[in-house]
């Protein structure tokens, strides 16, 4: 038999499964929206700004000559929304990112890791994303970057999920649209 905090996760799921489900019917800035409405995410941070050449990352970090890089990149230039969530009620951030990656299509992943192969979380945390909050367990952490399309526009989705300790889960997002030249 089941226990009812267990039953209680996989219901949670099931709740975020159904709206991610629902939202991929919409635009996909319709999809952190949803995210962002959960009472079971707390919002750190929220922006959006215009990126012009803005790097990213379809590799690990590794540290180049004295300097951090990723091992593969692609630059974008277009509308960037970015949300850093805490992850609350005893939810794990690989949790909520199973559930999201379940609903998002497996042929448009350009890049994925897990753990230590994507570098080191500190520099994910720091230098990628500029949310000292991220930083977390290495091998708890988990990078995604998504070809998504609506309509006539092109998106990358990028996901980051980290782990500091059970209390302290993050996931962070951001959605570009893409305009090109």
């Amino acid at each position: 038999m089941r226990s009812s905090a267990g039953g209680v996760h996989w219901s949670l799921l099931a709740v975020l499964l159904l709206m991610t489900l629902q939202a991929r019917a919409e635009p996909p800035h319709t999809l952190l929206e949803t995210l962002d409405a959960s009472p079971h995410m707390q919002q750190v941070s929220h922006s959006s700004d215009a990126v012009i050449e803005h790097e990213i990352g379809l590799g690990a970090m590794q540290k180049i000559r004295g300097s951090w890089r990723f091992k593969g990149s692609e630059r974008v230039t277009g509308e960037r929304v970015r949300y850093t969530w805490q992850v609350r009620d005893g939810f794990t951030s690989n949790e909520v990112l199973d559930g999201l990656e379940a609903q998002l299509n497996s042929e448009g992943v350009l890049f994925a890791c897990e753990g230590r192969s994507c570098g080191q979380g500190v520099q994910w945390a720091n230098r990628v994303f500029g949310e000292r909050v991220l930083y977390g367990r290495d091998d708890l952490q988990r990078y995604r970057v998504y070809d998504l399309a609506d309509a006539d526009q092109s998106y990358r989705l990028v996901l980051f999920s980290s782990a500091r300790t059970a209390d302290r889960q993050y996931l962070h997002a951001e959605l570009y649209r893409i305009v090109t030249p």
